[in-house]
């Protein structure tokens, strides 16, 4: 067994792959069909005041979503020595997205920097 002492992932839960997996698609449809019914609001003003405050809401949800994702990316490349595409296969998330956790990067796919060229000086 893997000592935690001073490992900054130990707190992480680490239920068995899939586990849970039933209760996971169900939520992910409750709140599918609670968006979906966001949507349909038939007053406008209502629905957009609706969007708002669920989108504000997300915006802060967001950030801790990500710190747990990051959290457990590193956890099964350090502690289960999987790796970059196993990860990825693993949480059905792109492979660049678990590459951008290793590179300490969190901003658009759009913005992302590119690789220097290997004739490139290093900046």
């Amino acid at each position: 067994m893997l000592s935690t002492v001073g490992d900054p992932y130990s707190e992480i839960k680490r239920p068995a792959q899939n586990e849970g997996a039933e209760l996971s698609d169900e939520e992910v449809r409750r709140v599918s069909d609670a968006l979906n019914a966001v949507e349909q609001i038939p007053d406008i003003e209502a629905r957009v005041r609706a969007k708002s405050r669920v989108m504000a809401d997300q915006v802060k949800r967001n950030r801790a979503w990500a710190q747990e994702r990051r959290e457990l990316i590193k956890r099964l490349h350090h502690d289960e020595g999987q790796s970059y595409r196993q990860i990825a296969d693993r949480l059905e998330i792109k492979l660049s997205t678990v590459q951008d956790v290793f590179r300490d990067y969190t901003g658009s796919g759009t913005n992302r920097p590119k690789s220097p060229k290997a004739d490139d000086p290093p900046a």
